[in-house]
């Protein structure tokens, strides 16, 4: 028997215990023994409704959970190639006066700022580029 085939089972022998009640006590019981057995079949409806409720926030919240860790659609191709050609078209100029103003450490702290700029922006669109993740569990970092 499956667990809803039980539980109907259960039902009925509540329902055939109360017809019994009934006939035993007489009319007078009749209001109070319906009651009760309609109160049994309204916990027996909230503990279902509860259960469906419980078990559809569960796959909304793993739902999430999964959008949350899956490439946001801000973090596509075409943002990743935007932002690498921006950064070329300014490094010339950047060179340009690095090279000019302190020679070749000027052209040298041009370069390592745009490499660092493009560095932090690889690791904010891809965060397990360099080896480092967090772990499912318990969100310690792992090498």
């Amino acid at each position: 028997m499956t667990g809803m085939d039980a539980r109907d089972t259960e039902l009925k022998k509540e329902l055939d215990a109360t017809l019994h009640a009934r006939r035993e006590l007489g009319e007078e019981y009749e209001s109070a023994l319906v009651d009760s057995f309609l109160e049994k079949v309204d916990q027996r409806i909230d503990g279902a409704v509860d259960r469906r409720v419980r078990r559809q926030l569960a796959e909304q919240q793993m739902q999430t959970a999964r959008d949350s860790r899956s490439p946001r659609a801000t973090d596509s191709w075409g943002e990743r190639f935007g932002f690498g050609i921006v950064s070329l078209v300014l490094a010339v100029p950047l060179s340009a006066i690095g090279g000019a103003v302190a020679d070749l450490p000027g052209l040298l702290v041009a370069w390592a700022g745009i490499v660092g700029v493009n560095v932090v922006q690889a690791a904010r669109t891809n965060p397990g580029l360099f080896g480092r993740r967090r772990s499912s569990q318990d969100g310690d970092w792992e090498d």
